[in-house]
């Protein structure tokens, strides 16, 4: 039985150890803790010294300062507040840092200066495109003033005729076209007076294709072009071009027939027997084939004729200053488009950055308010917490004088009755939380509206930059001679 009762105060040790706090301090999330009067009580051993020093008649009943057990319950508690105290202060600091490092004043000094440099650099901007849209618009003008005189000299009402990517395309097929077909055509039908046969006919084929359709293509491209023109001079080597081109193509084209009537000879002879027959009897083409060939080679010369001559505006000049004047317009309006695009980028990041700051003051505000309040919760609950530190250290000697009272033969001294005042530590605060939020509550207010206005500013910069380079359109006519 004796065993079984070692072995229960055993295992009741063992089940207090289990049980025993590591501190003397309720389980709790708050930021000081609050002691736990009955575990120091019985650290430091209150009810058994209150006994032993009562049955000693100590202190004496005439005593009048506290014993040596009520001050290690004093200097128990207050080393416990001066711990709240440091703790305290620590987290004030870190309320303080995150509130200086909202950095208000920081942010207030770079809206002042960026905000207005902002709108100072947009209107650098827009002056700089002014000038380059100025230069662009005075060459468009001159450029428009140099095709109306044209058109006024030579008394044009129409559009000049332009080609592009697609017809020039076009054109140069049809000559390739044109070329391909009479080469084959020509083939066929020289084969006939060449000794070599179809290799031959196609070689001469070659050589005439080229000589048609080039030619006429170079002539009807150039110098007939000049029958459109309104001086009489022009005009008639225009007339004598085009005589020049008809001889040529009738006089090319009946030769080619007359070839293909003559039959091969091995004497190299063949061209002077050509000449001589269009000499004597330039129509005497005895097969109907030939006469077919003349009409075909003709029908090819005029089509490139035709492709030479409405291959560029009919009128020899008029298309390069029409063409001229395009590309100022294009540069210019690419130009005015992508200048009033930058603004308007410029302006919309500006807007975005100002917005983002007003927002980022707002955060801000809510952030210092949410710290302040904070801040003074924590004043509060440092303050709660002395006077629980307070009631904590009465509650401890109460128990001590208690049991030293029970004990005694002779009076308790008459301290015994008096309730202990713990000297409270009075933190040192910054300037009122009020006055603070008050004069920070205006700095960011006037801030805001300064952000505001700017937005304001930047947005008329941009309608005045627009509306500055429209303007160019009507004073660019003014200021030219």
């Amino acid at each position: 039985m004796a065993s079984s009762s070692n072995a229960r105060k055993a295992i009741g040790r063992l089940v207090a150890l289990l049980g025993e706090q590591q501190h003397p301090y309720k389980p709790s999330t708050q930021v000081f803790l609050e002691l736990d009067a009955e575990k120091l009580a019985a650290d430091i051993r209150l009810v058994e010294l209150g006994t032993e020093r009562g049955s000693a008649e100590r202190p004496p009943s005439n005593s009048v300062t506290y014993d040596d057990v009520e001050h290690r319950i004093i200097e128990r508690l207050e080393s416990h507040k001066q711990d709240s105290h440091a703790l305290f202060q620590q987290h004030l600091e870190t309320y303080d840092d995150r509130t200086a490092a909202l950095d208000f004043e920081g942010r207030f000094s770079v809206i002042q200066q960026a905000a207005p440099q902002a709108v100072g650099e947009f209107n650098a901007e827009a002056a700089l495109g002014r000038d380059e849209l100025y230069a662009l618009r005075r060459r468009l003008y001159e450029s428009e003033k140099e095709r109306d005189e044209f058109r006024q000299k030579h008394r044009l009402t129409r559009p000049a005729h332009q080609t592009s990517t697609g017809k020039f395309v076009l054109k140069i097929g049809l000559l390739s076209i044109l070329f391909a077909l009479e080469v084959i055509v020509n083939g066929g039908f020289l084969a006939r007076s060449s000794t070599e046969g179809y290799l031959g006919g196609l070689v001469q084929a070659v050589s005439f294709a080229a000589l048609n359709i080039m030619a006429s293509f170079l002539l009807g491209l150039v110098p007939i072009r000049l029958l459109v023109r309104r001086n009489v001079l022009v005009k008639l080597v225009g007339f004598f071009a085009l005589a020049i081109y008809l001889a040529f193509a009738v006089l090319l084209n009946l030769a080619l027939a007359h070839l293909r009537e003559m039959p091969p000879s091995f004497d190299g002879g063949i061209g002077t027997d050509v000449l001589t027959r269009m000499f004597n009897a330039p129509l005497a083409l005895t097969d109907v084939n030939s006469w077919v060939f003349f009409g075909i080679g003709l029908l090819f010369s005029a089509i490139a004729m035709a492709d030479g001559f409405l291959f560029f505006d009919p009128y020899i000049g008029y298309g390069g200053l029409e063409k001229r004047w395009n590309a100022a317009s294009k540069q210019y309006t690419d130009a005015k488009a992508s200048l009033i695009d930058n603004l308007r980028d410029i302006r919309d990041e500006a807007s975005e950055a100002m917005n983002g700051a007003a927002r980022d003051l707002s955060v801000r505000r809510s952030e210092f308010h949410a710290l302040t309040e904070a801040r003074g919760r924590l004043l509060d609950r440092f303050l709660a917490h002395q006077k629980q530190i307070e009631r904590i250290c009465q509650s401890l000697l109460a128990i001590y004088r208690e049991a030293n009272q029970k004990a005694r033969s002779t009076a308790a001294p008459e301290y015994f009755t008096s309730s202990y005042a713990m000297e409270l530590i009075k933190p040192r605060m910054t300037a009122s939380n009020s006055t603070v939020g008050e004069r920070l509550e205006r700095s960011i207010e006037e801030s805001q509206k300064f952000l505001k206005d700017e937005i304001l500013a930047i947005h008329k910069a941009f309608d005045d930059a627009v509306h500055s380079y429209s303007e160019i359109d009507r004073m660019i006519p003014e200021k030219l001679p």
